[in-house]
């Protein structure tokens, strides 16, 4: 479970990402967060595995407090919690295997990893996580000859490599056309509800935020202004969220045959 209470963020030149947010996330719900460029939701996830540090207030991860911990601390939680980030975060030149094992880190040890020296059974979770995403078959391609899409795959074989407790994934689809946006949210929503791993993803477009979150967090200024289910999140209520009225920007085009 992930709760925070009363979290304020204030980064160092004195602007504020957080500002007195309460919330709670049980154990394997599936949240999308929205919100404008700089409303916030970018720091709210990126609190959870401590990226950005809290600078008020009180935020637990599974029983564990994040406020002051220790470089320590940090590294074990982040062993249990998976990020996806929109540029990929790949290393080109080597195979999608090599990327996915890198999720093995935490367990392998540096020395290992950059010897090459993973065991059989990591590169068995490795393959399990490629196979997952469906792309196995290109495991021993290098990452820079893949599409954005089947790149944002690798990414998510390698968070799931891990075998952690949360995803947290930011901005994940944001450079992706809509059929392969829509084709990545349903990877994280399948994986979310066959292994009920904990899944916070923030979006920018409304359509894909309706169609694949079982709650959906609005932000605004760093305030938390809307909490509840995609069908109660309708225009109005993303109006309200956003500030003002939607655009053609805000709503990614439906992929043909996709549910609405």
């Amino acid at each position: 479970m992930i709760e925070f209470r009363d979290v304020s963020v204030t980064y160092p030149n004195g602007t504020k990402g957080l500002d007195g947010v309460t919330l709670t996330i049980p154990d394997g719900q599936f949240v999308v967060v929205v919100g404008l460029s700089g409303a916030g939701k970018s720091t709210l996830v990126r609190t959870i595995n401590g990226l950005v540090p809290v600078t008020g207030g009180e935020l637990t991860v599974n029983g564990e407090n994040l406020v002051g911990a220790s470089k320590r601390r940090l590294r074990g939680l982040r062993s249990r919690i998976g990020m996806i980030f929109q540029s990929f975060n790949l290393v080109n030149r080597v195979t999608v295997l090599n990327n996915v094992l890198t999720g093995r880190l935490h367990s392998t040890g540096m020395l290992r990893s950059l010897l090459g020296w993973f065991s059989a059974d990591d590169k068995e979770r490795a393959f399990d996580a490629l196979e997952r995403v469906g792309i196995v078959e290109k495991a021993y391609i290098r990452a820079s000859q893949l599409s954005g899409g089947q790149q944002q795959r690798v990414a998510i074989a390698r968070a799931l490599a891990q075998e952690p407790q949360v995803v947290l994934a930011d901005e994940p689809v944001a450079s992706l056309d809509p059929p392969t946006a829509n084709a990545v949210m349903r990877d994280l929503q399948r994986i979310n509800r066959e292994l009920g791993i904990t899944t916070v993803v923030n979006l920018h477009f409304l359509d894909l935020a309706r169609r694949y979150g079982d709650r959906i967090i609005g932000m605004r200024a760093g305030k938390v202004v809307f909490d509840g289910t995609a069908a109660e999140a309708d225009d109005a209520v993303f109006e309200e969220i956003y500030g003002r009225s939607l655009t053609a920007e805000d709503v990614a085009e439906r992929e043909p045959g996709a549910l609405a």
